[in-house]
């Protein structure tokens, strides 16, 4: 495990509380392929922010953030470029869909007072750090555990398999892909 796979930094956009897998993935685009899918997140929330994301940007998000059933949404994160993931606290289920789909996520609290769209966010989930680089504000949170930290930097659930030996060598780079993360969650409906 490299701890630079860990370190994160880009451009924030904000979010509010109670944001539901509802939000982020309509039930209207799960009948969708993941590239057109991922079109329609947070569409009911920001209308057009899928356009406006570009790849390394980062998600924050206040509390009760991924409730809801088990939908891939990181996926579709994952699929828009999306390089991490702050929130002032995660639906557990949701959080663990995001680790399993190797998309760094943080709980900072007060994340949404601390953040501005536009600012510039950087993590460090091996040391907990976060910082706000636009108005140099900072903080540590606790540790991941050492098995999650090696999911995230590894790529997520099955290209760790994979480079353990469980899954063909092969397949590696493969199973990183956003379209595999979608499907090795299922539909969540």
């Amino acid at each position: 495990m490299s701890e630079q796979d860990l370190e994160v930094s880009g451009r924030v956009w904000v979010f509010g509380h109670g944001l539901t897998t509802d939000d982020m993935y309509p039930p209207d685009a799960m009948k969708l392929d993941l590239p057109e899918a991922a079109k329609q997140v947070f569409y009911a929330v920001r209308p057009g922010w899928t356009s406006e994301v570009r790849h390394g940007d980062i998600v924050v998000a206040g509390r009760n953030f991924g409730l809801g059933s088990s939908r891939p949404v990181a996926a579709l994160f994952r699929q828009l470029g999306v390089a991490a993931l702050i929130a002032e606290e995660f639906n557990s289920l949701f959080f663990r869909n995001a680790v399993n789909a190797g998309l760094p996520a943080m709980t900072v609290p007060d994340a949404t007072s601390v953040f501005r769209d536009g600012d510039i966010a950087a993590i460090d989930l091996a040391t907990g750090t976060w910082a706000n680089q636009s108005t140099h504000t900072s903080g540590t949170v606790p540790v991941l555990p050492s098995l999650v930290l090696e999911i995230i930097a590894n790529g997520g659930v099955l290209p760790r398999l994979a480079q353990q030996g469980y899954l063909p060598a092969e397949l590696a780079e493969l199973l990183s892909s956003p379209s595999v993360a979608a499907a090795g969650q299922g539909s969540g409906a």
